[in-house]
């Protein structure tokens, strides 16, 4: 019995189709008078669970991206530290290298073969009009999931699952990429093939590529 086909494939956004945001954040740590690992849970909190912490409530569209950025201020400010979310994504932005267009031919291209293709991205909804400026959106996925429109974010499991809805998938033919490991566990919980994406993006495009040359043809009976 051969392995039931891919021809579903899921992507984050921050950290595929650029630069991820983790290893920017890592490098500002000295800067801002925090210690190794130090800065990454106050901004982001413990990104491996779903939480109440203002960046989760931001992402899952409960709060504004303002309030937000003051509890987060509040919150480090305990801590001895000063930090400015807007300033940290700014230069997060920055150092991020912009847009990888290699990604995004890949991804035109799987989604010309005839794959099913959907973003399922932790997003902010005051950054909507801009995350979707920097890439076709239209072209490259058949559905977005935007945690801040649908109120779930990774690594909830129902966000993978109303991905599939969208898009018509079955879990066992759904690859997934992200470059949080927390989140491809999540969706491996379900069935899902996931594929972490590192800083050296291309590895994980060489792993899809591998799949995605071992399926077969999708039946017709």
């Amino acid at each position: 019995m051969t392995d039931p086909a891919i021809d579903t494939v899921l992507l984050d956004f921050g950290g595929v189709f650029t630069m991820s945001p983790f290893d920017a954040l890592r490098s500002m740590e000295e800067e801002f008078g925090a210690s190794f690992g130090e800065l990454l849970p106050i901004v982001f909190g413990e990104y491996e669970r779903d939480t109440d912490h203002p960046w989760h409530r931001v992402e899952r569209g409960e709060i504004t991206f303002d309030e937000a950025s003051k509890q987060v201020t509040d919150d480090a400010a305990t801590l001895g530290l000063e930090v400015d979310l807007m300033a940290v994504l700014i230069r997060m932005g920055g150092e991020g290298g912009g847009i990888r267009q290699d990604v995004v031919e890949r991804v035109l291209t799987i989604r010309a073969s005839g794959l099913r293709t959907a973003l399922v991205t932790n997003n902010v909804r005051e950054f909507s009009e801009l995350w979707r400026s920097t890439v076709p959106v239209d072209d490259l996925f058949d559905a977005v999931v935007d945690s801040s429109e649908v109120g779930l974010r990774k690594p909830d499991p129902r966000i993978y699952q109303l991905a599939l809805e969208l898009v018509d998938g079955e879990a066992s033919r759904t690859v997934f990429l992200d470059d949080f490991e927390g989140n491809v566990r999540a969706a491996e919980r379900l069935g899902i093939t996931g594929i972490v994406v590192e800083s050296d993006h291309r590895p994980a495009f060489d792993e899809l590529d591998r799949l995605l040359a071992l399926r077969s043809p999708r039946s017709t009976t």
